[in-house]
């Protein structure tokens, strides 16, 4: 049983994406030539800016340190990539911490660095975004100000990393989700591993146990007791930029990137953000900061985390 649920989180769950996976690579593997450092004509900015890696990565690897200091070169201003553990553990606790955990401690890491306390951008990675985003739901004091989400599992997974279950390999890939479906919301299996608590499973969303042990569904407000507080956090961040990757085989469905998800009981049919039930319903707030135009959509061409150096650099100065 343990090791079926490990298999499914690990391989199947997982897409955040980092030094472990075969596709992602380090994630300055993606950018166009080494990191090169703006002049002081780019700097549009005073704000200062938190990183969030994703799964497999550590803000102690190189590629997280330069990426963080050209976002602080391009604006300007300070700039950190905010670890979960020490050198050590920065990269395991992206597996072995829960989910809410590793948002809890990135949170108490940005309350002690006093160059955080009048607010921040959020500049997330894949699984990073979930940080970002967890962090908005259920702290934001220092205040979320732009949160850029790059190819980010903010609205949860449904399917095993290049295997589409609306793909030429539907029927085996439908298959193996179903599979870690049942494994994936009990509190046990929530406990153990943070790729199965942004698992979203459309054929259980209706279901008691979803409601009532995932943690993702506790932050969509989808869960037996509403939070106010996670959406009153949600609609006071002032813009969101979402960049999807229209190729991406590791998020599925890559419409989650832009809040969108799979129909409940369905691993075909994809709705788009506003056909939603959580849009609909202005659940955590994504309609209302919809309506007042805080949500800003941006797409790249290629597979996860692919993405030039001027992609970066033309997100940052022209959205935050």
């Amino acid at each position: 049983m343990m090791m079926i649920v490990a298999a499914c989180a690990l391989t199947a769950i997982g897409s955040g994406g980092g030094p472990v996976t075969t596709l992602d690579g380090p994630i300055l593997a993606a950018l166009d030539g080494p990191i090169v450092l703006p002049g002081s004509d780019t700097r549009v900015s005073s704000l200062p800016t938190v990183t969030a890696h994703g799964m497999g990565d550590s803000c102690f690897n190189g590629g997280m340190k330069d990426i963080t200091r050209q976002i602080g070169a391009t604006l300007g201003s300070y700039a950190v990539c905010v670890p979960t553990g020490n050198r050590l553990t920065d990269t395991t606790n992206s597996f072995f911490m829960t989910m809410d955990k590793n948002v809890d401690v990135f949170a108490e890491k940005i309350r002690k660095d006093p160059k955080l306390a009048g607010g921040f951008n959020c500049v997330g990675f894949s699984q990073g975004n979930s940080l970002c985003r967890g962090y908005i739901h259920k702290y934001n004091d220092p205040p979320v100000r732009n949160f850029l989400s790059v190819h980010g599992t903010v609205s949860g997974v449904a399917g095993f990393p290049q295997c589409d279950p609306a793909g030429p390999l539907g029927p085996v890939c439908d298959t193996l989700a179903r599979l870690c479906g049942d494994l994936a919301y009990t509190p046990l299996t929530q406990s153990l591993l943070f790729q199965a608590d942004y698992f979203r499973d459309p054929y259980r969303v209706n279901t008691s146990a979803y409601k009532k042990h995932s943690q993702l569904a506790q932050w969509n407000n989808e869960g037996e007791a509403p939070n106010a507080t996670y959406k009153a956090n949600f609609v006071s961040v002032a813009r969101f930029i979402m960049i999807r990757a229209l190729q991406d085989t590791m998020v599925y469905p890559s419409d989650g990137e832009h809040w969108g998800h799979f129909a409940d009981g369905s691993l075909k049919e994809v709705l788009p953000m506003r056909e939603t039930r959580w849009y609909k319903e202005d659940l955590f707030g994504l309609q209302t900061v919809d309506k007042a135009g805080k949500i800003l959509f941006n797409t790249t061409e290629g597979n996860h985390l692919q993405f030039t150096r001027d992609q970066l650099i033309g997100w940052i100065q022209q959205f935050v």
